[in-house]
């Protein structure tokens, strides 16, 4: 059931507890991350420790602080290594518990062991070496493996924050590997590529996730069938499907269940456009970051409180978020909010502030018709200054702020401007070639005017575009440009080269004509402020941009029938884009059961190499994913809230009552997947070492 799979993230952090009393805790981002969606400190709190610290080199303990928990997602090697080296050479502890992410059999190999091990030798010898750095071989300290990765977001999905910077291989990739390799071993496409022939921290990566896998399938006593789309995913099913733990678990347990990895290069169209109609998709994309979180948001919290609005005021208050794990109320207006339209999920804010807010008999005019942020706020004022009430009802009023700050944010018309170029962008490809389309961009590509020199960069024009939404159009078009109307190859070759000349040149300027450079900008240019910038960074960035844009359009090249996200217009109906998760959904749920050739399974190894040659001989049937019970859909390189939504439309349509889990490395807002295509070094991930 998918309970069982949502109560696995609790399960792990309580054995985490079991270690914390009397301890302080440090705690890398990535963990403290995952714990936020599954209760926060205060269950590290509640469970007896004393504090709570950044797992960093700057850290340590008093000397009445003698018990230290150390909770780190990276392999105990190297850097690693170092900041705890660190921490208890400036302490006094004489009792260290480290616990890591990472499982042991994932250790050996990266310290290049191949054979099977009795016990955990790694793990032994660092018990050693911190006894050593504390100062006395008969202190106590304990190393151990706890698989706490998962942050439960909602009751549909499952993230896990430790992989969020995990991404399927692009072409430039695929470029790089081949330049390590012979002449005539190199691979043509990406599909070719083994787990043996990617660099070693992300094998390292790879199985960790695939040991994180195993462990959820063990406690959950599942016995797994898996299927991939997307040559990264076939490597991690490949990987889970080869787990040495696996092949007994696959004995003996009792529940079945399918699980579906697709990468998110398959569709990005969907990942960087603004047609979702989602008011998650909007929160998240307009809202600060919560420092060192990939998925929550700050959401302001002073129009609760008597504060007056000053430059000090923001860090005198501690923000506000969407991870509301106490409040009943508030998890089920999160779930309304994350898997329905935008209208539905303003109108269940109103709804579950009016609640409130009679159930404490405040005060309330009723409003109906549109729900405007002020009326949003006029229902969370009420609150303000009540301390029990607030303390009832914070989940509810901190995702009503999150919606009002949203609604009346100054770049929320950039939103829709964007979706209405991206309409006629769609239109466009079916009538003209993509030169003709790309050379719509032009005119958009100039620096933005009319900016006030204000602290907070307000502009006179939001609508206009800036270089973020500049380079999201880009990936919008370059995902479609196999969809665009044929012509002379040689001609249009020459002509594109020259346009994308034309186009570097003009985002360059855009660029350095920034007087705030945004966090992608940042990323991408590795300059923190404007005067930093020089026009040759900026060029450089400009054409690193468009080698990968390049390939984009050719991630679905190798699939034999989901190749297409999109409808061309007929005269009577627009073009538009057709989400390439419902068609592998429609595949999956297809009530005469077709085998799709792009959804490959992977778990069957030699008896089912050898069954296929039976098959010229017997009617063999493969394994379909809507064979079993559960349907678990991972999602490598993130899932947006849209998908969510189109997901449960999906299985109430094909196939009411029906379980599915979406899992997934994060959840994404469009400037994500530009960070993720420019400025990631997609093959060496930080494994911490």
């Amino acid at each position: 059931m998918n309970a069982d799979f949502l109560r696995f993230p609790h399960q792990m952090w309580e054995k985490v507890l079991s270690k914390v009393k009397k301890a302080v805790v440090f705690m890398d981002s990535r963990c403290a991350e995952a714990l936020h969606w599954s209760g926060g400190a205060a269950l590290l709190l509640e469970a007896g420790a004393r504090n709570l610290k950044e797992f960093s080199s700057f850290e340590a303990c008093a000397e009445n602080e003698p018990k230290a928990v150390f909770v780190v997602s990276t392999l105990l090697k190297g850097r690693t290594i170092d900041v705890i080296k660190d921490i208890i050479s400036l302490s006094h502890f004489q009792y260290c518990v480290v616990i890591t992410t990472v499982a042991h059999s994932v250790h050996l190999v990266a310290n290049n062991v191949t054979t099977e091990m009795e016990g955990n030798p790694v793990f032994e010898q660092f018990e050693e070496k911190l006894c050593e750095w504390m100062g006395n071989m008969n202190y106590t300290a304990e190393v151990m493996h706890v698989p706490a990765v998962f942050a439960p977001v909602s009751q549909q999905l499952l993230l896990t924050p430790a992989f969020a910077h995990l991404f399927p291989l692009l072409f430039p990739d695929l470029e790089a590997i081949n330049t390590k390799r012979p002449e005539k071993k190199r691979f043509g496409s990406l599909v070719d590529m083994d787990m043996n022939s990617l660099p070693v921290e992300l094998q390292l990566e790879i199985k960790s996730l695939a040991a994180v896998l195993n462990a959820m399938f063990e406690a959950t006593g599942t016995r797994e069938e898996s299927f991939a789309v997307g040559p990264m995913s076939r490597i991690i099913a490949g990987e889970l499907a080869g787990h040495p733990q696996a092949k007994n678990r696959r004995k003996t347990a009792p529940n079945k269940a399918s699980i579906i990895f697709v990468d998110r290069t398959m569709d990005l169209t969907g990942a960087v456009g603004h047609h979702g109609d989602n008011l998650v998709e909007k929160i998240l994309t307009v809202l600060e970051p919560l420092p060192g979180h990939v998925t929550d948001i700050q959401v302001d919290m002073l129009e609760l409180t008597s504060l007056q609005r000053t430059p000090h005021s923001t860090n005198i208050l501690a923000p506000g978020c969407l991870a509301q794990t106490q409040s009943p109320a508030a998890q089920a207006l999160w779930e309304t909010m994350l898997t329905s339209k935008h209208k539905e999920g303003v109108m269940e804010v109103r709804r579950h502030l009016v609640e409130a807010a009679s159930k404490e008999k405040l005060p309330i005019k009723m409003g109906l018709g549109r729900v405007t942020p002020e009326q949003l706020r006029s229902y969370v004022q009420l609150f303000r200054s009540r301390p029990g009430m607030l303390e009832s009802h914070c989940g509810v009023l901190q995702l009503g702020l999150a919606t009002a700050q949203t609604l009346r944010h100054p770049i929320m018309p950039r939103w829709d401007a964007c979706l209405a170029f991206e309409r006629l962008l769609l239109q466009a490809l079916g009538d003209s070639d993509f030169t003709a389309v790309l050379r719509q961009l032009l005119p958009l590509m100039k620096p933005r005017r009319g900016e006030d020199d204000t602290a907070s960069g307000s502009r006179s024009r939001e609508e206009e575009c800036g270089p973020d939404e500049l380079i999201l159009l880009l990936v919008y078009l370059y995902s479609l440009a196999d969809e665009a109307q044929p012509s002379d190859q040689d001609a249009e070759e020459e002509e594109l080269e020259k346009l994308e000349r034309e186009l570097i040149g003009q985002l360059t300027l855009v660029i350095t004509q920034e007087q705030h450079l945004s966090p992608l900008l940042q990323k991408l240019t590795g300059c923190d402020t404007p005067e930093q910038l020089t026009m040759e960074q900026a060029h450089a960035a400009a054409e690193g941009l468009f080698e990968t844009l390049r390939g984009l359009s050719q991630t679905r090249d190798h699939l034999k029938q989901l190749r297409s996200v999109y409808t061309a217009s007929d005269g009577v109906h627009q073009a538009t884009y057709r989400p390439f998760l419902r068609q592998v959904l429609e595949e999956v749920f297809h009530p005469d059961r077709p085998e799709c050739p792009d959804i490959e399974y992977m778990s069957g190894g030699l008896t089912d190499l050898l069954k296929t040659g039976f098959s010229m001989f017997m009617k063999v049937t493969r394994p379909h994913p809507s064979d079993n019970p559960l349907l678990l859909v991972f999602l490598v390189g993130g899932v947006t809230a849209s998908e969510l939504r189109l997901i449960k439309e999906a299985v109430s349509t094909h196939k009411p009552g029906s379980q599915v889990l979406v899992l997934s490395t994060r959840l994404l807002r469009p400037t994500d997947i530009a960070e993720l295509l420019f400025a990631t070094p997609r093959l060496s991930p930080d494994i911490g070492v």
